[in-house]
Order: C-alpha cells, then structure tokens, then sequence
C-alpha cells in the first residue's frame, strides 16, 4: 500500500461543504494541491489553507488535467455533478462526489456505466454518516443478532435553518439542486444510514410531502449555507420544493438475514424549530432496541424488555473493539461531524492506495445512483398517494 500522504486531492467547489473536506484531507496527511470555484473564493480559500494550484472562474476542466492531482472532491451545486464526475473519471482522476449523485436517475445512470468500465477509477459519494462509529457499531450488532430479528426503524432528521421564509439557499430552488429538497438533501442521509445498518435496501416507499412556504424571499446574489440573508433587500420567488415530508419504507433481504422486509419510517423537515441537525434513528428487534442520534454521536442507547437498558459510549467495551479501525480518541473524547468526513476519506484513499484490497465500506456511484432512484420513487408516491417500487 502506498502511503496516504502520496495521493493528492483537488476540491471543487469553496461553500460550506469544500472546507469540511479539505480540512479532514489534512487531518489524514492527504495534500490538497489544488482548488477550483469563482475566482474570488477560490483564491481565498487557497490562501486560508495553503493550496498552490488555485482555478478560478470555475475552470473545471484546468483542474482536472492537472497533472498534481489524483483524486477530485466534487463538492459544487447538485446539478454540475454528473458533468464534472464524468470529466474527472474520463482525466483518469479517483472521485469523491457530493450528495445526491445528480439531477435524475438517467444522469446517475451515465455515472454507472463510466466506472464499470475496466480499470475505472475509483468513485465515492459522500455518505458520511456511515463513518461515524455508532453507525459502524449498530451495523456490526445487527449483523450479529445481537438485537434479534429487526422488527422496525423509525426515526427523523430535521433542522430548522430554513424555517423562516427569508432563509434562502440554492438547495430551495429545483432547477439548482433537484426536485426533492429536504428528503434529497438530508433524507437521503437518513435513508443511507438504515440501509448501511441494515444490510438492506429499501424496495418500495410511501411519502407525503409538504411545501409550508409556498412563496419565499432570497437576496438578489448567492447565499452561502446556513448564513442569514439581509431580509431588508430581499425579493419573493415561488418555491418549487418541499419543506418537510413523511416517509415509509419497505426494505428487501439483508446481506445476514437479520433484517428481512424491515419496515421504516421517517420524517423529514427542514422547518423544525430547535433542531439543528438531528439524525435520529431507532431500530428496534425481538432481543431489543438500540438508539442513535447525530447531535449526540457517542451514545448509543440500548433497550430491552426483560433486563436494565443501557448507555454505550464510545470508546468503551460494547462499543469499541467493532468500531476500532474508525475511531482515533479515548472514551470521552467526543468524536462527531468533521471526524466521520476523515474516517470516510481515510476509507477511501486506504482504498485507492491498497488497490481496491480493503472493505468496501463506503457509497458507491451505484448507491448514489440508488438514491436518487428511491427520490423519484419519494416523487411519484407523494403525488399519486400510492405506494411505488422502487
């Protein structure tokens, strides 16, 4: 295996998620030699962290013939992914790319076939919920029996950053980041973690959708993610995507045979007043229940019928030997978002490194490719009433 500090990372994209890559590549060791977005922001994010090759104006296709990078991180707007994740597979380059994959299942698709090909490169979507230590903890328990045969999973994520009509992000526009909003862009995290656990896909979905604000209020330029816009020189705009939704699902087999045809429910929204980012999710078996929440990532609470219940933390027996590759402090020490995005990136450059020898644990462009499949799927049930296979 070569050494991490070998491979070489360039970023596309300086909002609020570009930074959160680059910083975990750093923590890992990995150079990050170059950064592509408008020409302001990329000379300044270059300069805050010292990267050499900066590609203004959004010059995609100067960053991807550089001859100083491997692995491309597509952090820009949902529907420039495809293109760029194609450019970037076609340059030779390895490919970490933001949630979803892209606009629709016939883009995602185009993604597939690319990295089918012999000697593709390697490609991740960032999924990185999957990396925190709870999740790989719950998975490895349910694989086990340890909680029985999985009756259900229920749980959330909501947030309240879009609550007012004066919040504005490009996500709240369909033709910029698609037509689902809060369940494409923090559903999916929910959806892709129960399916991680489970070792199961869901196969049919049930949804409602809601759109509370049918008439919002955005600055006249771009606004970064989670900044509070200026509500004096705002202009009103009809909003064409949901602001909360409620999802069941049916999942299929399991890789064990633990969770055979699980049913899930889940509500999303984006409108709930004092959530910041909480992924919460149950699941529940004949032996017992265990739960989990992002803005509480180092307990997982353990329920039974017929014995105490019980607090896990990480770092400590019953909640260390499973997750040991993946997490770096002692008990205590509380490891959340910035480090699921390392172990993710560690993961997949481990990957790239060993010559695909390691665990497959992270998203794939199949999986992506499976995400936006199931929001089409999120799409026509809300409309029809109906449930839709997916």
């Amino acid at each position: 295996m070569i050494p991490l500090h070998h491979l070489r990372a360039g970023v596309i994209g300086t909002g609020f998620i570009g930074p959160v890559h680059i910083e975990a590549l750093k923590r890992l060791g990995v150079q990050v030699t170059a950064v592509c977005g408008s020409t302001a922001s990329a000379q300044e994010c270059a300069d805050r962290w010292g990267i050499p090759e900066v590609y203004g104006d959004y010059d995609v296709d100067a960053l991807v013939r550089s001859a100083n990078v491997d692995v491309i991180h597509i952090t820009s707007p949902n529907k420039a992914h495809v293109a760029q994740s194609l450019k970037a597979l076609r340059a030779g380059k390895h490919v970490v790319c933001e949630k979803p994959l892209g606009m629709n299942s016939r883009e995602t698709a185009r993604v597939v076939a690319a990295v089918q090909k012999p000697n593709a490169p390697v490609f991740a979507v960032n999924y990185m919920c999957r990396f925190f230590p709870a999740i790989l903890q719950l998975r490895a328990m349910v694989a086990r029996g340890d909680l029985g045969r999985i009756i259900h999973v229920q749980g959330h994520f909501f947030q309240d950053w879009l609550l007012h009509d004066t919040d504005y992000n490009w996500r709240l526009i369909a033709s910029e980041g698609g037509k689902l909003r809060a369940v494409g862009d923090i559903g999916t995290h929910w959806i892709d973690a129960v399916s991680f656990i489970l070792g199961s896909r869901a196969e049919r979905v049930f949804a409602h959708l809601e759109t509370f604000h049918k008439t919002r209020f955005r600055p006249p330029g771009a606004q970064k993610t989670f900044a509070t816009p200026d509500p004096a020189s705002t202009i009103p705009y009809p909003v064409d995507t949901e602001d909360f939704g409620s999802v069941l699902l049916r999942f299929g087999k399991s890789d064990h045979g633990y969770a055979e045809g699980v049913h899930a429910n889940a509500s999303i929204s984006q409108v709930a007043a004092g959530w910041k980012c909480s992924l919460s999710l149950g699941i529940y078996g004949t032996h017992g229940s265990a739960r989990w929440d992002f803005q509480q990532p180092n307990e997982i609470l353990i329920g039974r019928r017929d014995g105490p219940n019980e607090i896990l933390q990480r770092g400590t027996p019953g909640f260390l030997e499973d997750v040991a590759g993946f997490t770096d402090t002692p008990g205590g020490h509380p490891e959340g978002f910035p480090d699921s995005h390392k172990m993710q990136y560690r993961a997949i450059y481990e990957h790239i490194a060993s010559g695909r020898q390691t665990p497959l644990l992270f998203a794939t462009a199949q999986d992506g490719h499976y995400e936006v499949r199931l929001c089409e799927a999120v799409l026509r049930s809300s409309r029809s009433g109906r449930w839709v296979r997916i």
